[in-house]
């Protein structure tokens, strides 16, 4: 069994501070929140800024943003960000994936998709992009959403095949499942009648 700690709202260089702490107390990981404009956080930053300072002030916990709704990230770009701060943490870094919560701000205030259909369907996009990205071999796709002419990003990750992919799983919705099954870690949602997920504490699981 292991343990991580997701840091609470603060100013960005106690953010930091808490991360060595954390490592220097024993804790395994070491995560932050991946927000844009959620009502009752006064202050907020962009993770990967955040988690590039935490790679720096720390070598042995797992590091990652809690968790990244890719529908709302170009995945060409998250790719670049992601291979940049494995590397930084010589192959520590994690990527905690999902739709994401609607009370953020980041999407129906600045026009970002809310459907969740439709958000589906970006993360499912996505996922195959950054795998196709992050292999540093030619690659190109043809999507419904996104379009990628052949192109190979290097440097690559430390880790391969690929970054860990963590991923909410939404019980009992059969497409959500099936895309835990291609991914590296599941983070369990139940969903109540109105199809909202109910989650009293984060848990994840790995293989």
């Amino acid at each position: 069994m292991q343990y991580g700690f997701i840091i609470p709202n603060g100013d960005i260089h106690t953010i930091v501070e808490l991360a060595s702490e954390a490592e220097a107390a024993g804790w395994d990981g070491v995560f932050y929140w991946d927000g844009i404009c959620v009502e009752g956080m006064e202050l907020m930053y962009d993770p990967w800024v955040v988690l590039t300072a935490i790679a720096m002030r720390t070598t042995r916990v797992k590091i990652g943003a809690i968790l990244t709704p890719l529908s709302r990230r170009r995945p060409w770009k998250l790719a670049r960000e992601t291979a940049s701060v494995d590397e930084l943490s010589h192959g520590r870094l994690v990527l905690p994936v999902g739709l994401g919560a609607l009370d953020d701000g980041g999407f129906g205030k600045v026009g970002e998709v809310t459907d969740r259909k439709t958000r589906a369907q970006l993360l499912d996009e996505s996922l195959a992009i950054l795998n196709g990205l992050w292999s540093g071999q030619p690659f190109s796709f043809q999507g419904e959403h996104y379009h990628v002419e052949e192109m190979a990003f290097r440097p690559t990750p430390v880790q391969q095949p690929r970054i860990p992919v963590w991923i909410v799983g939404a019980w009992p919705r059969e497409k959500s499942m099936q895309r835990v099954l291609r991914c590296d870690g599941l983070m369990p949602t139940k969903l109540d009648a109105s199809g909202q997920g109910v989650r009293s504490r984060l848990t994840i699981f790995v293989p």
